[in-house]
């Protein structure tokens, strides 16, 4: 077998076990939350620490995955049904990625809207503490989700699920290739992912856009644009490793920024 050929036998060998989520997966979320954890200010890792110690937890890695699960949990069935159109947008613009409140997110049921939400109730310290435990779940999430290209894109194909494509010859979707197969083709686990990603050269972010007052807003059209560029859709719905070399690194870079934003938002909703 060939090298490329058993790079993608690899890599659909972990498709086959990763079971399709939100986003970046599990793997994703948790790179995401840690490269967050490392460039905390100490007021925000303290306060971060206190409301997860009820839980018996500390780390930002540990809630990372939690908006996600509760779809399984009978217990938080109304709260899964309230907020899962909450982890993505739907740019209704056809090729256009600028963000319209009334077009894209109506009633405010999506994910920019969510980020406002729940950091809003972050930061408040008047808010129990069960509430803002609750709501910072939902930040570490949902800044994972907004840097996911296919969570923020304008086609009608649910994110990708619904485009299929061939992967060595096997039938995969293309949002299950973004949100685990080509990170798991890495062969690290979420502390080794982390830690080679903060290693790189400090991470670049888009300046804020001037007119564009929200900054969630700016981060949901830049994942929109992504899907938009040529190559990203692959031609003939097939995904070989020349495309997996090509998109990686946008992947890599996406997360590297999440982590970065995740930082700057906790830092400044809880600052003291």
């Amino acid at each position: 077998m060939s090298r490329p050929s058993r790079s993608i036998a690899f890599v659909l060998a972990l498709l086959a076990v990763v079971p399709q989520a939100g986003a970046w997966g599990p793997l994703g979320h948790s790179v995401v939350a840690e490269l967050a954890q490392r460039h905390l200010s100490p007021a925000a890792e303290v306060e971060v620490e206190r409301l997860l110690a009820p839980e018996h937890t500390r780390s930002l890695a540990d809630i990372a995955n939690w908006p996600d699960q509760i779809q399984d949990d009978p217990a938080r069935a109304a709260l899964w049904k309230q907020t899962r159109g909450q982890h993505y947008i739907n740019f209704r613009g056809g090729s256009h990625c600028d963000y319209e409140p009334p077009r894209d997110c109506r009633d405010g049921r999506c994910v920019v809207a969510a980020l406002q939400y729940y950091v809003g109730v972050l930061g408040d310290r008047s808010q129990p503490d069960g509430a803002r435990r609750e709501a910072l779940k939902f930040v570490v999430h949902f800044v994972g989700d907004i840097h996911q290209p296919l969570h923020a894109g304008d086609r009608d194909d649910k994110g990708g699920n619904t485009y299929q494509v061939q992967f060595d010859g096997k039938g995969s979707n293309l949002h299950k290739v973004w949100d685990s197969g080509m990170l798991y083709s890495r062969g690290l686990d979420w502390q080794a992912y982390a830690q080679q990603l903060d290693s790189a050269v400090p991470v670049a972010v888009p300046l804020p856009i001037a007119p564009l007052d929200n900054p969630y807003a700016q981060w949901a059209e830049e994942s929109c644009r992504i899907t938009a560029q040529a190559g990203f859709y692959p031609d003939g719905h097939a995904i070989d490793p020349a495309y997996v070399k090509a998109q990686l690194p946008q992947a890599e870079l996406r997360l590297r920024q999440a982590g970065r934003r995740l930082a700057d938002v906790l830092n400044l909703a809880l600052m003291r």
